[in-house]
């Protein structure tokens, strides 16, 4: 019994060895943001416009700025949000836009209820400061009635950039 139970090991040892089926890595797992996907936002936001109740912005941003995800959802019974996230040298950053509440688009998209922590100034406007999900940050605005809402792990002055370009940019044609 002995026998057989170490035979039955060494074999499933030796699968393992030999397929690299076990490894060891210290430390943080590693992502290549270049292997991450690409979406076209423009295109995506444009649809977006066609059957939104909102004016939806698509911001100009640096070239090094990649969009690697869209999507929409709702916030309330009669509201949606529409999203586009951009990978940045090292980061993400989330543009939300939502004709809900600035409370109702903070609670949908960072998973909790909270008041502001602060405000910052950025492309001319005050944003809300508010705790994110996990070491993200979050900050929020509203402008002609259409809440804009920037959340992720970019720094500060990734937060400012994408602040003051959606601010700049004028709302997509919906047709």
């Amino acid at each position: 019994m002995l026998l057989s139970l170490l035979a039955l090991l060494l074999i499933i040892g030796s699968l393992l060895v030999f397929n690299r089926g076990c490894s060891f890595s210290p430390g943080p797992p590693e992502a290549d943001p270049a292997t991450a996907p690409t979406v076209d936002a423009a295109v995506d936001l444009a649809r977006y416009a066609r059957t939104a109740d909102f004016a939806i912005r698509l911001p100009a941003l640096p070239g090094e700025w990649r969009a690697n995800s869209t999507s929409s959802g709702p916030v309330d019974p009669v509201s949606v949000v529409v999203r586009v996230g951009w990978i940045t040298p090292g980061h993400f950053v989330q543009l939300s836009q939502s004709s809900a509440v600035p409370a109702e688009v903070v609670r949908v998209e960072t998973g909790q209820e909270s008041a502001p922590t602060g405000q910052v100034e950025a492309g001319g406007r005050s944003w809300q400061v508010y705790p994110g999900r996990r070491d993200e940050r979050a900050w929020a605005t509203e402008l002609d009635g259409v809440t804009l809402m920037i959340t992720g792990n970019g720094t500060e002055e990734e937060f400012r950039t994408l602040a003051t370009a959606v601010l700049k940019a004028e709302p997509l044609p919906r047709s």
